[in-house]
């Protein structure tokens, strides 16, 4: 099991990509939360697979059933449990992986920690599967963010050579993140999903994949959230989101972009707005030295090219410990950025509340 461990709440997750169910087990969740259950389910079918051919075929319902934590729809206090079955599983596709470990995937590294002990089928406890009960988490976190005024969204800022507009990172509002969701690719530019789907359909003609960056932001988090050096907003982030398979890369504001800058350029100069301090740039993405300030939270996570791709790739035979060609059978998205926006949304959602309890109860 993995866990996602916070100053209050803590996240527990279970099961592997063709056992019998995955779930999860949430901690330190308050009595009296009434469950928004559409919108739970609304959250999970945003990154639910299988509804077109810009995902894996793989069509899992992803209905949550929940074990215990709940009475009459409101948390009760005691851990929340909730498992989702796997139906749609083809273990076959995967039985020489152990063989013939994936490139880049954790196919290889699994073999060796566990002793040849690894369940390979869809990647094991490693796969993106296991991201619907952390969705689940995450969507009853965002619900109650939103309930104090703080909003949560992400659109996808590119994928291959397909990009998208930037947030606005002054003047970003609720409204704009809340449009976001209801789109089949969520862009600020409608024009950049069709090229979005061109990039993604070429990498699968070509028995490929592609990667991606997403860009996401928190509106409505008051200044003085965080702390200094390993009790930063970024720290906590950061741990959290690289538990996401696939990100290799997470950058707050400018991100890499500083290196080129000076500081007279990437600065952020204070001045009053109707009596309250404001930024007239968020280059820094809303947090200086590990606390907020005030200004929206901006960040963007880059994932990686799925590793599953339908090329003959080089590899090695474990058996026999000599090189080998592989051909991947199975089925597998040609790009998982898009799926992944709302597990992104959902560990962000997660890590704003866990640092809002710790500070603010």
């Amino acid at each position: 099991m993995s866990q996602l461990n916070g100053k209050k709440l803590k996240l527990t997750v279970f099961g592997q990509s063709h056992s019998k169910a995955i779930g999860a087990v949430i901690e330190g969740l308050p009595a009296g939360i009434k469950l928004d259950t559409d919108a739970i389910q609304a959250f999970l079918d945003r990154r639910r697979p299988g509804k077109n051919k810009l995902s894996t075929a793989r069509n899992e319902i992803d209905m949550p059933i929940i074990l215990s934590g709940i009475t009459d729809g409101v948390t009760c206090g005691a851990p929340l449990a909730v498992m989702f079955e796997n139906s749609d599983t083809r273990s076959a596709d995967y039985a020489e992986l152990k063989r013939f470990p994936r490139p880049s995937h954790a196919d290889y590294p699994a073999f060796v920690k566990h002793n040849g002990n690894n369940d390979i089928r869809g990647g094991g406890q490693f796969s993106g599967r296991l991201t619907a009960p952390i969705v689940f988490a995450g969507a009853i976190c965002d619900g109650i963010l939103r309930q104090r005024g703080i909003t949560v969204g992400a659109h996808v800022a590119s994928i291959g050579g397909a990009s998208d507009s930037r947030f606005d990172a002054v003047s970003l509002s609720g409204a704009q993140l809340e449009e976001l969701r209801h789109k089949e690719i969520p862009v600020i530019n409608d024009g950049a999903a069709e090229r979005i789907k061109l990039e993604i359909m070429s990498a699968r003609n070509d028995l490929d994949s592609v990667g991606g960056a997403i860009e996401a932001a928190v509106l409505g988090l008051p200044a003085g959230i965080g702390g200094e050096l390993f009790d930063g907003v970024e720290s906590s982030l950061s741990a959290a989101l690289f538990g996401i398979p696939a990100v290799k890369a997470v950058e707050f504001g400018l991100g890499t972009e500083f290196a080129k800058m000076r500081g007279s350029a990437s600065n952020d100069p204070y001045r009053m707005q109707n009596g309250e301090v404001i930024t007239s740039t968020n280059n820094m993405g809303g947090i200086s030295g590990g606390i907020t300030n005030g200004m929206p939270l901006i960040f963007k996570v880059t994932v990686k090219p799925t590793p599953s791709i339908a090329r003959a790739q080089q590899t090695v035979d474990l058996k026999n410990r000599c090189d080998a060609e592989l051909e991947i059978k199975g089925r597998h998205d040609p790009c998982i950025c898009i799926r992944a926006v709302p597990v992104v949304e959902a560990v962000t959602a997660f890590t704003v509340l866990d640092m809002l309890y710790n500070e603010k109860g």
